[in-house]
């Protein structure tokens, strides 16, 4: 780990990337069509494909699966899905962190680096998640989806945290796990931008971009 000496702010996505939320979001979107009378096709890497690739893809899917479910507005249907999920997220247990995260956060606090999270998610979803996971906690600052105008893979999230964090001299490092994510940091000029995700993962079979930054897991992360 000895690269983590090289750069001086961390910027880290939240679900998919810290903890393993994924599969909770997932559960949630076939249990909104289920109560809508409805049963999602998609399997868990369907899903990936659909939700790591842009914002609006589920969306999408949906209503070319189902039109009629769309005679309720989007805002509504997602607010249902929001509620099933941290339904999900009370009952299913939170032994959550993904491999290599705690040793990494670990570093972080030894050496004093700085150190966010800029997330897609509501805070009562990273407060729930964060209130039970220690390490977590010692992440400082947290840019949660009220702390910025829109969401990834528009680069706001990632602008208002270097505003906000970021020297003139600093060298920053950024951590997704989708490549709206991806395309989130990029916007937002972090140089070094990397992607980490299962090496089966669908996205990766997307075009890449010169130099991007791969690894399967923080512990196979190499720089």
């Amino acid at each position: 780990m000895q690269w983590v000496s090289n750069f001086d702010l961390f910027l880290f996505d939240f679900d998919g990337l810290l903890v393993n939320t994924e599969e909770l979001h997932f559960k949630a979107y076939q249990q909104l069509c289920r109560e809508k009378g409805y049963t999602l096709p998609w399997t868990m890497g369907q899903f990936f494909e659909i939700a790591h690739v842009g914002s609006e893809g589920i969306r999408r899917e949906l209503r070319l699966l189902f039109p009629q479910l769309f005679e309720t507005s989007w805002e509504k249907l997602y607010e249902e899905k929001k509620k099933l999920y941290e339904t999900f997220l009370e009952e299913e247990g939170l032994s959550l962190l993904l491999p290599g995260v705690e040793p990494l956060l670990e570093k972080l606090v030894e050496l004093g680096k700085k150190r966010c999270v800029v997330t897609n998610s509501p805070s009562r979803h990273t407060e729930a998640i964060k209130s039970r996971i220690p390490i977590l906690q010692t992440i400082p600052r947290w840019f949660t989806r009220e702390s910025y105008v829109n969401p990834k893979p528009a680069p706001d999230g990632y602008l208002t945290a270097l505003r906000e964090l970021k020297a003139p001299e600093d060298r920053v490092i950024g951590f997704e796990d989708s490549m709206r994510g991806y395309q989130a940091l990029k916007g937002a000029g972090v140089e070094t931008a990397v992607l980490i995700c299962s090496p089966s993962h669908p996205q990766l079979k997307l075009p890449v971009e010169q130099g991007r930054i791969y690894a399967p897991s923080f512990e196979k992360l190499e720089l």
